[in-house]
């Protein structure tokens, strides 16, 4: 008998490409269907058939605090009574903002409402600072699906088999140059080859969307002289790890401090919305103040700014969260690598997002997370699904701990994988 989440898929794919509004969500690299999802509390979810599972996707990252928590709902639901959105500013706009600026250190800051669109920005912002036109990437990272940054990306890109996009024309691919993640000359060989030309270089932090890969030591610090060595911008694409690893995100975590950096996920608490921010001389280049223009009806939009901002209030004055946050993410990974400790398999972690690769070979870049059995990984994701754990349908993508996950949980899904092994 056909489960309603198979009958809304089967649905779906009549009205929807692929029966999903984002391609991983269709579950083609696990040979399986996408559970169609009705609620969350905590760090659970159900489906459309009633079965409850511990989440570790959360939204892909922004559940910090774990599904519908009654601080961010409340906030959310107060809003509402007031209007979903009015085009103009508000009072929340500015809170929001100054809040941002004080965590993270950054001198200004624009709300957009999109991860993608916070990216899309910051590189005008560059090109437009830099008066240059290439922007260096890096192979496995995902920066948003603008045409730009569709030159061997990461996350839904790289899991469908295509990190290249059909529609991006050559011209605009011809802009990105691609460098080796944790290989500082690859960088430097760019720049050389490209002497005046490079407007910024963008990364991830902590790439995630090649799977969990951390920087090196001194990788982040080497970017940093090198933008600094060819006058270009140092962008931080911090939608995932911003508010995540630190209140300050990467930059404070790391303690490297990028000319730009683009937020999201957190900052909306589960509601669509994305930032970028940078220091002043940069930031009163955009409109109105100054040439490089942006605009967006929905940015700033109450409703998202009353959940970002609290979730975000919550974050910044209980900063255990994170040493308990660490703390579940060390448990969690050191438990995946003993119950994994039979078959080639490697686990990524910094603080709480974490990517177990089914490799022989430490994965530092795109290369080694490529070389994982995909295979393996689908009777592991099933096996997961099967036992109750919610995970990401791709082996290029990253679990994530909220502060809503008990020890109890976590030893749960370590129990799962032995079972799985």
């Amino acid at each position: 008998m056909m489960t309603r989440s198979e009958a809304l898929f089967e649905a779906a794919q009549r009205v929807l490409p692929g029966g999903v509004n984002s391609p991983v969500r269709a579950c083609r690299a696990v040979g399986t269907y996408p559970r169609f999802l009705e609620r969350g509390l905590g760090s659970h979810v159900w489906d459309a058939d009633g079965r409850e599972y511990i989440d570790l996707i959360c939204s892909w990252g922004p559940l910090i605090l774990g599904h519908c928590n009654a601080d961010v709902e409340h906030a959310v639901q107060e809003a509402v009574k007031k209007g979903l959105s009015f085009g103009a500013p508000t009072a929340i706009e500015v809170e929001m903002a100054e809040l941002v600026c004080r965590m993270t250190g950054v001198e200004m800051v624009r709300m957009v409402n999109s991860g993608t669109e916070a990216v899309m920005s910051a590189l005008r912002l560059a090109r437009g600072a830099t008066g240059r036109s290439k922007i260096i990437k890096f192979a496995g990272c995902y920066h948003g699906h603008s045409d730009s940054m569709l030159v061997k990306a990461g996350s839904g890109a790289l899991t469908g088999g295509a990190p290249d996009s059909a529609g991006v024309p050559a011209e605009i691919a011809g802009d990105t140059l691609t460098a080796a993640y944790n290989d500082l000359q690859s960088v430097r060989s760019l720049f050389e080859a490209n002497p005046g030309k490079v407007a910024a270089v963008i990364v991830e932090p902590v790439a995630a969307n090649m799977g969990v890969v951390p920087p090196e030591p001194g990788f982040l610090e080497g970017l940093r002289a090198l933008c600094d060595e060819f006058d270009s911008l140092l962008i931080f694409d911090e939608v995932i790890t911003g508010f995540r690893l630190a209140p300050g995100g990467a930059q404070s975590y790391y303690g490297v401090q990028a000319d730009l950096v683009t937020y999201g996920k957190i900052i909306g608490g589960g509601m669509p919305v994305g930032a970028y921010g940078g220091s002043r001389k940069l930031m009163e280049l955009v409109a109105p103040l100054g040439p490089v223009y942006q605009a967006g009806t929905l940015s700033g939009n109450p409703v998202a700014m009353a959940a970002g901002l609290t979730q975000l209030q919550i974050l910044s004055s209980t900063p255990e969260i994170y040493t308990e946050l660490e703390r579940r993410g060390a448990m969690l990974q050191q438990g995946l690598r003993d119950a994994l400790s039979g078959i080639p398999a490697q686990v990524n972690r910094v603080g709480s997002i974490l990517t177990v690769f089914f490799t022989e070979q430490p994965v530092t870049g795109y290369a080694q997370a490529k070389s994982s059995d995909l295979e393996q990984f689908k009777h592991w994701y099933l096996g997961l699904l099967q036992r109750g754990v919610y995970a990401a349908p791709s082996q290029f993508e990253a679990m994530f701990l909220s502060a809503a996950h008990t020890d109890a949980e976590i030893e749960q899904i370590i129990q799962a994988a032995r079972e799985i092994i």
